[in-house]
């Protein structure tokens, strides 16, 4: 029988390929691999795990993008060649349709609830704070909302720029600032300046007369219906003493 000899010492010298250790730590679950994508917004280094994904931002370099990551997240970062479907679900996702998991660990029970609730608002509509924290069931909890959207890691792909203020004042934006929440929207088709001129008039909800519904100014339920034939209602008890009821789609009040 051959006998195979190993120099242990030669065999100590040998050096591992560079960022081996830190994709041997993103498969164990220890650190989340990221990359920069080309998308509709400009370049978004996003961030995932075996979970998905993890942080999205429009950072100005890859390093300001890891250093965010690890300070706020508090997991290792790695920059990997990403799968090669990655790509297109994300462009899938900033299109409207929800192909991407999310990893939300480390977020409070109440922040997750108000990210999968915001996730849920379609593209090209807008809702304000209130509805979401009446939605998740913590009614009175509308700057805890405020905050939680503030703080989302994952910007675009979850859509708070998707919520705005009861008054229908566009506000803030953890992404990028009003200006960019404003061209997200417009891009997404919101008819901004007819939303911000109803919230100037004090209209909160606009009804269609042939149905006799009142919904959000964005709702996809008066999209086709022409300008003379809308009504608009500066609340919940007006809309309803002239006879019309909530929309089951976007749920603009208890029904």
């Amino acid at each position: 029988m051959a006998t195979v000899m190993i120099d242990l010492k030669r065999l100590g010298d040998v050096k591992a390929p560079a960022g081996f250790a830190e994709r041997v730590l993103a498969q164990a679950g220890m650190a989340d691999s990221y990359a920069v994508f080309e998308t509709v917004l400009g370049p978004v280094y996003v961030a995932w795990s075996r979970l998905g994904v993890s942080a999205a931002m429009r950072s100005k370099s890859a390093a300001e993008f890891q250093e965010w990551f690890e300070r706020e997240i508090g997991r290792r970062l790695v920059r990997v060649d990403p799968p090669a479907d990655l790509a297109g679900k994300i462009s899938d996702q900033l299109s409207g349709k929800r192909r991407l998991r999310f990893d939300l660990r480390g977020l409070t029970p109440f922040s997750q609830a108000v990210l999968e609730k915001t996730l849920q608002i379609p593209r090209g509509q807008v809702r304000p704070y209130g509805w979401v924290a009446r939605e998740i069931g913590h009614p009175a909890a509308v700057r805890a909302v405020g905050t939680a959207l503030a703080n989302n890691p994952i910007p675009y792909f979850i859509p708070c720029h998707r919520v705005v203020r009861s008054d229908g004042v566009i506000g803030n934006y953890g992404g990028g600032g009003p200006e960019a929440k404003k061209n997200i929207l417009s891009l997404e088709g919101v008819q901004l300046a007819r939303l911000q001129r109803l919230a100037q008039s004090g209209y909160r909800y606009e009804g269609v007369k042939s149905t006799k519904i009142f919904c959000f100014p964005t709702c996809y339920h008066g999209r086709h219906a022409r300008e003379e034939n809308f009504v608009f209602f500066h609340d919940e008890t007006e809309a309803r003493a002239a006879g019309y009821r909530p929309c089951k789609d976007c749920r603009p009040a208890v029904a």
